[in-house]
């Protein structure tokens, strides 16, 4: 196995999902890191986002991270051989109001790394736009759609369904 300080950022999150999965505790990677693994490297995160997807206690998940030599700090996990931290935002997985369904898998070295898909990331990024003002996530949409097929359809609803139907109607030109 590769040393903690020789992984990038998917296969040190495709490491914990591992040993986190060996431990009946399931994640699943979201946030600015997946915009990385889709836009091939143009947007950089520090951060790895792991959605606490079945609601696991946060004593089981320190329990697991301490086991690989992260430790605690505040409400994220660092480990000394990685500039990476690595926080648990509890769920359910979900964008907006909507639950996700379906992840993606992705096999690394390091193990099967568990993601949303490029449509959910753009709906994820867009949702933090929508909802907060977020032109930087705005950006990480947009890169994120330039390299990967995207079903703009299930966006627009995704959008109506949300009450962001006019927002979305704005920025589509933009995106699509």
């Amino acid at each position: 196995m590769k040393p903690i300080k020789e992984m990038n950022q998917a296969e040190l999150a495709a490491f914990v999902q591992e040993h986190l999965r060996a431990r009946e505790i399931e994640v699943v990677l979201s946030g600015g890191a997946v915009v990385g693994i889709y836009s091939d490297g143009k947007y950089i995160s520090k951060d790895i986002n792991l959605v606490n997807a079945q609601f696991a206690d946060r004593r089981r998940i320190e329990t697991a991270m301490q086991k690989i030599g992260f430790k605690p700090v505040g409400r994220h996990f660092e480990h000394p051989d990685s500039d990476q931290i690595i926080e648990f935002p509890p769920g359910p997985l979900s964008l907006g109001s909507e639950k996700v369904t379906q992840v993606n898998e992705i096999k690394l070295e390091t193990g099967i790394l568990r993601t949303l898909s490029p449509t959910d990331c753009v709906k994820d990024r867009l949702s933090h736009y929508f909802n907060w003002g977020d032109r930087q996530c705005l950006v990480q949409a947009k890169l994120v759609a330039a390299n990967y097929p995207i079903d703009f359809n299930d966006v627009r609803e995704w959008s109506m369904r949300e009450g962001k139907g006019a927002a979305y109607e704005k920025i589509k030109k933009d995106i699509e």
